[in-house]
C-alpha cells in the first residue's frame, strides 16, 4: 500500500508539436459527458470536429472554452470553461479562491455541488467498468465521514515553495506556481488508527489521507471476505499491515496471513504492527513467482494506481482463493484487471465506491471477486 496517491495535478510529458498551436483559441459549445480524469468531453462542430477534454465544466452546460493544450495535428485538445453561458443547476461558486481556470490544479470539481460530484464519479466508474470490462454496475459512490462538506480531509498536505518562502500550488499539468495562503482540503494530521488500533508509519510512508478511509476500507474488506478461523490469507501490496492486522484477528492462531510489500520500510513496520504476520519484502509479482506457492483461502489486493496487472492476477488465481477483495484507487486500472480475472474464471460479485477524495476526480473502490462457479453468498 506504499503507492503514490494524489498530490495535486499531474504534469505533462514534453511532446513534439504536430502543427500550429491552437492554445488560446475560444469556442462556444455544449458540454458532453464526464470523463475519467476530472474533465468533460466536448465535441466541436466542423470545421474543427475535434474532441476537447474540458475542465471546470458540467455536462449539459453551454460554455465558452479556451484551448490550453493542442495543435492542428493532435487527435484531441485540452481546454478550460472560461465562461458559462447556460449553467447547470449543480454549479456552485467554488469555496476556494484558488480554484478555477488558470489557477490551482489540485481540485477538479469545486464548481460542482457535493452530491453532484459523487454523481459524476459514479458515472465514471460505471463507464470504465462497462467499456473496459463489460460489467454493468448500478451502485453509487458513497460519502465517507471525516470531511467537512468535502473540505479539510487531507491529513497530509504538501505545498510548493515560492522564492520568498511563501506557499504555492501548481497549475494543472504545469510547473507554474500559484501563491496560496492555505489549501481548504488540508485537515488535521492523521493519528494512524483504524477501528481503534494504532499503526506505526514512517515519516514519509503511505497512510490513507482521508480520516474516514482506514475504518471504511477495513470494514468493507472484512464484510466482503468474511474471514473464518483457520483460513489462509494473502495481503498483497500490504503497506504497514492495515488489512493484515484485522485478518490475523479473524483467522486466529490456527490461520495464517502472509503480507507482501515492495517498500522495505513499510514491510518491516507491518511485522511490528501485526505480531504473528508472515512478512515478505519485494515486488509482488516476483515474490509470488518464487514463494508461497500453495493454496490460499483469501486474498486482499491493494495495488498502486496502475493496478495489479496480468502477472499478479494470474498468480492470485493460481492460489485458487475462495474470495478476493480488490481495493482500487483508479477505476480504469480496476476495470482492466477485472477483465483479466473474468478471463481466468473469477467474476465480480460486489463493488462499492467511496468518495475519499472530495473536490477531486479520484475515487476509491472495493471489489469482491469469487470463482465463477460459486453461488452468490447473498442468495444462500
Amino acid at each position: 500500500m506504499s503507492r503514490s496517491q494524489w498530490r495535486g495535478s499531474r504534469r505533462p510529458r514534453a511532446k513534439q508539436a504536430r502543427g500550429a498551436s491552437r492554445v488560446g483559441e475560444r469556442f462556444e459549445a455544449v458540454v458532453g459527458p464526464v470523463a475519467h480524469g476530472g474533465h468533460c468531453v466536448v465535441r466541436l462542430d466542423p470545421p474543427e470536429a475535434r474532441v476537447v477534454f474540458v475542465r471546470h465544466a458540467i455536462p449539459g452546460e453551454r460554455v465558452v472554452l479556451e484551448i490550453t493544450e493542442g495543435t492542428d495535428g493532435d487527435r484531441f485538445w485540452r481546454g478550460d470553461a472560461v465562461e458559462v453561458l447556460e449553467p447547470s443547476a449543480d454549479r456552485i461558486t467554488p469555496p476556494c479562491p484558488y480554484a478555477g481556470p488558470g489557477l490551482c490544479g489540485g481540485c477538479d470539481f469545486q464548481h460542482v455541488a457535493l452530491p453532484a460530484q459523487r454523481g459524476l464519479k459514479t458515472a465514471v466508474v460505471r463507464e470504465q467498468l462497462s467499456r473496459l470490462a463489460g460489467i454493468t454496475w448500478d451502485g453509487e459512490v458513497e460519502a465517507v465521514p471525516g470531511d467537512v462538506d468535502g473540505l479539510h480531509w487531507r491529513s497530509r498536505q504538501r505545498y510548493a515553495r515560492l522564492p520568498d518562502g511563501g506557499r504555492a500550488m501548481r497549475k494543472h499539468r504545469s510547473h507554474d506556481l500559484i501563491p496560496v495562503e492555505t489549501c481548504l482540503l488540508e485537515g488535521p494530521s492523521s493519528d494512524h488508527t483504524a477501528l481503534g488500533r494504532s499503526f506505526e508509519v514512517a515519516d514519509e510512508g503511505f497512510w490513507q489521507v482521508h480520516p474516514g478511509a482506514p475504518d471504511v476500507l477495513v470494514t468493507t474488506v472484512l464484510e466482503m471476505l468474511a474471514p473464518q478461523p483457520g483460513e489462509r490469507c494473502l495481503d498483497l501490496y500490504a503497506g504497514v499491515g492495515l488489512f493484515s492486522r484485522f485478518l490475523l484477528d479473524a483467522v486466529g492462531e490456527s490461520g495464517r496471513v502472509v503480507a507482501i510489500e515492495g517498500d522495505r520500510t513499510a514491510s518491516a513496520l507491518s511485522a511490528r504492527n501485526c505480531p504473528g504476520l508472515v512478512v515478505s519484502a519485494g515486488s509482488v509479482d516476483q515474490v509470488l513467482t518464487t514463494s508461497y506457492d500453495e493454496p490460499f483461502d483469501l486474498v486482499v489486493l491493494d495495488p498502486p494506481r496502475e493496478g495489479a496487472r496480468r502477472a499478479v492476477v494470474e498468480q492470485v488465481v493460481d492460489r485458487a482463493p475462495r474470495a478476493v477483495a480488490y481495493v482500487a484507487c483508479d477505476p480504469a486500472a480496476l476495470a482492466r484487471d477485472l477483465a483479466i480475472f473474468a478471463e481466468l474464471g473469477y467474476r465480480l460479485r460486489e463493488l462499492r465506491g467511496f468518495d475519499l477524495f472530495p473536490m477531486t476526480h479520484h475515487i476509491e473502490c472495493v471489489a469482491l471477486l469469487e470463482p465463477s462457479g460459486v453461488t452468490d453468498r447473498r442468495s444462500r
